[in-house]
């Protein structure tokens, strides 16, 4: 009997252009829920306990902000996003 491991996308983002990569996938998708969910993957493969810390936010309230159907503070994703060392750009379609 063949045995397989749930698959999390956490266990490959160790550097930081496959994160970039990933969380710029994730921006192309219209579902809001989408990128959450990317940047909630990126905290755990970073830690989410040492990311609490840098953003200054609370484990609890990290997680909150992070979870499907959330509507974070455009200042809470800012402060998760300095703190994972990631920067957003805008380009034209």
């Amino acid at each position: 009997m063949t045995k397989f491991t749930p698959f999390d996308a956490a266990d490959y983002l160790d550097d930081e252009e496959t994160i970039a990569a990933y969380l710029s996938e994730a921006l192309e998708d219209p579902d809001p829920d989408t990128f959450l969910m990317a940047v909630r993957t990126v905290a755990r493969a970073r830690g989410m306990t040492q990311l609490a810390k840098d953003s200054g936010l609370g484990r609890e309230s990290l997680y909150k902000a992070l979870t499907p159907g959330a509507k974070p503070r455009y200042d809470t994703m800012m402060k998760v996003i300095r703190a994972l060392g990631i920067k957003l750009h805008a380009e034209a379609a």
